[in-house]
Parts: C-alpha cells; sequence; structure tokens
C-alpha cells in the first residue's frame, strides 16, 4: 500500500492525524487522537482499534442517502458539500450497527488526493511494483444477532 495523503495537527485538525493508504481504488484512512479528550480518543477508549467508518463511494450521496433512510437507515448526518482549492465532495452518514457508520462519498467533482483537508504525502515506504490487493470485495462484521444484518440489507439495497 501506498500513503498518498495526511491531515493532522500539523495541516490545521489538532484533534487527530489521519493517513490514507492506498492500493490500487482501495483506500484505507488510519486515524489516531492527538488527545484522549476528543470523538475518537473516547471511541478508542470504549472499544480499542477498529473499524468506525466504512465509507461507500455513490454517483449520487443525496439519492442513496435519502434512499437508505426511507428504507429504515438511522440518518447520522445529511448530505452537506465539503470543498477547498481542489473542489468539492459530497457526504452523508447513515448509522450502521452499534456506533459504526457509513459515510456515502460523492467525489466527481473532487481532484485532490483523498477528500478537502487532506493535503498530498510520500510514501513512507517504496511501494512494491504491483499492489497486493486493488479493490475490496466485502466486509465481514460479527454479531451475535441476525436482526442488525437484515436490517442493513434492507435500508441499502
Amino acid at each position: 500500500m501506498r500513503r498518498i495523503a495526511y491531515r493532522g495537527p500539523e495541516t490545521g485538525y489538532p484533534d487527530e492525524a489521519a493517513h490514507v493508504l492506498a492500493a490500487g481504488d482501495a483506500r484505507f484512512v488510519f486515524r489516531g487522537p492527538a488527545r484522549p479528550q476528543t470523538t475518537l480518543g473516547a471511541r478508542v477508549a470504549a472499544h480499542g482499534d477498529g473499524v468506525a467508518d466504512l465509507a461507500l463511494q455513490v454517483s449520487s450521496a443525496e439519492e442513496a442517502y435519502e434512499y437508505a433512510v426511507a428504507h429504515g437507515a438511522r440518518g447520522l448526518r445529511a448530505p452537506h458539500i465539503a470543498e477547498d482549492d481542489s473542489g468539492k465532495v459530497v457526504l452523508a452518514t447513515i448509522g450502521s450497527y452499534g456506533d459504526t457508520r457509513h459515510t456515502l462519498v460523492e467525489r466527481s467533482g473532487y481532484s485532490g488526493p483523498y477528500l478537502p483537508g487532506y493535503r498530498p504525502a510520500e510514501p513512507v515506504v517504496t511501494p512494491g511494483e504491483r499492489p497486493f490487493f486493488t479493490e475490496i470485495d466485502h466486509c465481514v462484521a460479527t454479531s451475535s444477532s441476525a436482526r442488525w444484518m437484515s436490517g442493513w440489507i434492507s435500508t441499502t439495497g
């Protein structure tokens, strides 16, 4: 994987450091709190390291959000625009299982390295000649109840 973007205290985000790693079209954002008295710090204290947000690229964040909420999803943040000098993205967030969430990302109007607020970053190590993987096929979450899974399927179509 190759580090492609960063944001943190040095770039105007005092609460956390976030590194974006990419392989093909797959992107992973590794975030760490800069201090414990933050939302991210509280999540890490409660759950340890783990997935907080499984973002999904969509052609229309507004349409995807409206569809999911109309089918029972918990709307956490309505569609809104984030922008910088590289353009704009439309983001919306729905609840998933527990306090895990899905951010719906419409990035057709954006040319920056990741999302507004992130700056390009050099790789930490020299990447290999070819990536280990190029996309994500599926993700797995474990639960003692199938109830949330059937709800997730009905809300996301």
